[in-house]
């Protein structure tokens, strides 16, 4: 199950490394200490909630208690806290486009306010319950994650808009097809509402944002149901998924979705280059992102960035060892790190993987007036 006061799962634990601790002290001071309200504990803070029957509601505390908040940094002190400010008067569990129907109609004869629930990843808290005299209702879409038809001719695939990253790429790759979008929710995170928040995933610069990727579903509303059929692109009228993506739920809830799907690709690989400063990393990613090279990920990290990544690791030997290794080449304190990811064909692949390479060498020699020559970067690792 979902950790109820953190990330991840409640089975995994994440133990956080001494070298961690020290680093966070360092930066935020010695901080104080309190022990976390249990679950048990702020289950006992939920009151009490009489709402009318309905299919698939529930009013169990604990329900209630997981569907109050989202994952911002003020939900999780809350959380850690137990004290959270309000409470979603009932879950419901939709199993289909009709029983979605009726939940809005439960909400709207009855004068509630109702919540589409995809993941419960959210960092702006749009799905924390309002205070306020009207009862609130969670709509959780959890129970829409199935696959429900692929094309491979069009490699379009549909799925119910409450999948998670994993449960869709689980399903896809049965028939050798990836989605690629991978945001770093992409754990809890669901297709529903990744298409709400018009998402981008770690690697969209190969596979696309989710506004591309995603081609029509269909969508219950208090006016009646929203088909988006799949239509080819044309240059005539305005889009209407473009109502839906990024309307965070506003004109009604999705219920499923098609999005473009590419084949698993034949290679992959990530690669992390070091730059002696932010100047040269920003010139070396505007060159890569400016060549026909099939790169997947660009990311570059400022100096404190580059830091906690390192640390991060927990590995005190590894990080002493590869930051006296830089200090000797000339990489220290202003020293940033640039992830590429290549992904595609392996010809293609391997081709973009050495012009990155290359390109990354002449922005170091260009920027940081290294005399270390293309071919001979001891900046780019792993070495290639």
């Amino acid at each position: 199950m979902k950790r109820w006061n953190g990330w991840g799962d409640e089975q995994t634990i994440y133990p956080l490394p001494e070298l961690v601790l020290e680093y966070l002290s360092e930066y935020l001071g010695p901080g104080d200490k309190h022990a976390d309200a249990t679950l048990e504990q702020v289950i006992k803070s939920v009151p009490t909630a009489s709402l009318p029957k309905f299919t698939s509601l529930s009013i169990d505390r604990e329900d209630r208690l997981r569907h109050a908040c989202g994952q911002s940094l003020p939900d999780w002190i809350n959380l850690r806290s137990g004290r959270i400010p309000s409470f979603p008067d009932g879950v419901i569990y939709p199993n289909s486009d009709q029983e979605i129907l009726d939940a809005i109609e439960y909400a709207s004869s009855n004068d509630f306010v109702l919540i589409p629930y995809g993941g419960g990843t959210s960092v702006v808290r749009h799905i924390n319950p309002p205070l306020g005299d009207s009862p609130v209702i969670t709509i959780d879409l959890s129970n829409l994650n199935q696959l429900i038809d692929l094309n491979e001719i069009s490699q379009l695939a549909t799925f119910g808009a409450g999948a998670k990253g994993p449960e869709i790429e689980q399903q896809l790759i049965k028939f050798g097809y990836t989605l690629g979008h991978f945001p770093q929710s992409f754990e809890f995170s669901s297709l529903g509402g990744w298409i709400a928040t018009r998402s981008s995933g770690q690697q969209s610069y190969y596979y696309g944002r989710i506004e591309e990727l995603f081609r029509g579903g269909h969508v219950e509303t208090p006016r009646g149901p929203m088909d988006l059929p799949p239509f080819p692109a044309s240059a005539a009228g305005p889009d209407l998924r473009h109502l839906i993506l990024g309307s965070e739920g506003r004109y009604g809830i999705i219920s499923n979705a098609t999005v473009a799907i590419k084949p698993v690709p034949e290679f992959e690989a990530f690669y992390g280059i070091f730059f002696k400063d932010w100047e040269s990393g920003v010139t070396a990613a505007r060159d890569l992102a400016q060549k026909n090279i099939q790169l997947s990920m660009i990311r570059l990290s400022d100096v404190q960035e580059t830091d906690t990544t390192m640390v991060l690791s927990g590995k005190r030997n590894l990080i002493n060892a590869a930051g006296f290794g830089l200090d000797k080449l000339g990489y220290r304190k202003q020293r940033c790190l640039l992830i590429i990811g290549v992904t595609g064909e392996r010809g293609k692949a391997i081709r973009g993987r050495m012009q990155s390479k290359y390109v990354a060498d002449l922005a170091v020699c260009i920027l940081a007036n290294s005399s270390v020559k293309p071919g001979k970067y001891p900046g780019f690792w792993p070495p290639i």
